[in-house]
């Protein structure tokens, strides 16, 4: 008996329906297509040796063949491996001296920065011959992909996931973002990210839509292909930063983007203002909640109204997870306390590539995954991220969570964005250090009208006791901002 994959079904079951559009090379496949791709690109990794278990790395930007050599990995048995084409060459090559793969497939990206490589222009023309009709039968239980994390503490590690995990994400977040065979996503986000290659492409796929893929975020174009209502695109997953930049643009103009069924933030806070903005214009900005380990995991409704209600909140989860909060005792808190988020469910990663130890001190003793974020509930039953618990820090025996300074610090009017840090005092132990990128019309921050409109609306050993501007943030692929980096200037 052969087990068959959720492509292989839509091959079966819509045939000649759209599967995936290619725009950066304008090209587009249906459903029985892109599956006979899928099946050559794994005969064609099983010719060239590749045996279950065995990692097969990527350096590329987002493009059909990459998520055509993941889904090829896994019926095949291999672990996919997509790697941060923003890396330099020594931190690429720190990451392959890990996982070890047997193959390394890259694009100009790879050569930019003088990896050794197969490229990946070459894999349609290489399988060209083969036939790759057989369908060739995988394992649910077996290692199918490799997701090394953002990096915003400095050090990598790789989460392991197997078919049956990511499963588990696109029925959550089918669920989540309301996806069906009409849905049509347009794949921006980097495909070495559990949004790029995971939430942006399986849910759509698994449900008959479309998957428009495009090779990165450049705002006055991607404002230009929401519009198009001849592409139709329903969904689109980005950070707050980037649907900050659409609204910059001088063509933005929200009745174009009234086809779209939600735009779908996460991987940073995302302030009320900037939530309300979209509102106002009718459009639904769904925040969600999620990470490399455990997929999406919360996620809002698509109702303008109970955004609204609740903007700033990540949402509820969805019914095949268990979500608990817990305070720093190990006891459940009480409704409106900050918690750490710990998760139950089958959608949570099976391992650090080589780091058992560290796998393991990731879950409590009766088995719940501890994500090191810290959350409120509200009365509604919608989780607000607070803050990493890495980040929080005490100011005088309180402690301060720099996710909720740094939200009400972007609703004042001369701030574009933020991030603030905890750095040693001698009087309280810890004070708040922020970091302010003003909006491109300020030549110069007010910062005794900063420090009065914060004294207004936040707790005295909230405020941040130091100021400093920069032109950017540091920030790694995902957008997060790296802390660490900070920390490190100040330091």
């Amino acid at each position: 008996m052969t087990q068959m994959d959720f492509l292989t079904f839509q091959a079966n079951f819509r045939p000649d329906s759209l599967a995936v559009q290619d725009l950066t090379y304008d090209r587009s496949w249906s459903f029985s297509e892109y599956n006979l791709l899928v099946s050559k690109f794994s005969a064609y990794l099983l010719q060239r040796g590749i045996k279950q278990g065995d990692r097969v790395a990527c350096v590329s930007k987002n493009r059909a063949e990459v998520v055509a050599l993941h889904l090829a990995c896994a019926r095949c048995k291999a672990i996919f491996v997509p790697l941060n084409w923003r890396l330099a060459l020594f931190e690429i090559e720190s990451l392959l001296d890990d996982c070890e793969p047997s193959l390394v497939f890259g694009d100009e990206k790879a050569a930019e920065i003088g990896l050794a490589f197969e490229p990946i222009d070459n894999l349609i023309s290489d399988t060209a011959a083969i036939s790759g009709e057989d369908l060739i039968a995988f394992d649910d239980d077996a290692a199918s992909l490799i997701l090394y994390s953002s990096g915003t503490t400095g050090q990598p590690k790789g989460a392991i996931h197997t078919e049956a995990t990511l499963m588990e994400t696109v029925l959550n977040s089918t669920l989540l973002y309301e996806v069906d065979q009409h849905s049509v996503f347009l794949a921006e986000s980097p495909m070495f990210h559990v949004i790029g290659l995971v939430a942006s492409v399986r849910p759509v796929l698994y449900n008959g839509g479309r998957l428009v893929i495009s090779d990165g975020f450049i705002p006055e174009r991607t404002l230009e292909r929401l519009s198009d209502s001849e592409l139709g695109i329903t969904h689109y997953f980005c950070i707050p930063q980037m649907a900050n930049a659409l609204r910059q643009e001088a063509s933005f103009n929200p009745v174009n983007l009234k086809h779209l069924k939600a735009l779908l933030t996460g991987g940073a806070p995302h302030p009320e203002v900037q939530i309300r903005r979209w509102l106002n214009d009718g459009i639904a900005i769904v925040d969600g909640y999620g990470m490399s380990e455990t997929g999406s995991l919360l996620g809002m409704p698509h109702q303008l109204n109970l955004i609204d209600q609740s903007a700033g909140c990540v949402g509820t989860s969805p019914p095949r997870l268990t979500i608990r909060l817990l305070d720093e005792q190990g006891n459940i808190v009480k409704a409106g306390e900050p918690g750490e988020v710990q998760v139950k469910g089958a959608n949570l990663f099976k391992g650090y590539w080589r780091k058992s130890a560290l796998f393991n001190n990731s879950f409590t003793a009766d088995g719940w995954f501890k994500t090191g974020d810290i959350a409120r509930q509200n009365e509604q039953g919608f989780y607000r991220v607070v803050d990493r618990k890495k980040d929080m820090f005490i100011s005088g025996g309180e402690n301060v969570y720099p996710a909720e300074v740094e939200a009400v610090v972007l609703k004042h009017p001369q701030v574009f964005e933020c991030a603030m840090i905890g750095v040693p005092d001698d009087k309280w132990g810890e004070v708040g250090c922020l970091f302010v990128v003003c909006n491109s019309d300020v030549k110069c921050l007010d910062l005794e009208g900063l420090n009065h409109y914060l004294a207004s609306h936040l707790a005295k050993y909230k405020i941040p006791k130091s100021t400093v501007v920069l032109d950017v943030l540091p920030r790694n692929g995902a957008g997060k901002v790296l802390k660490h980096v900070l920390l490190e200037s100040v330091a």
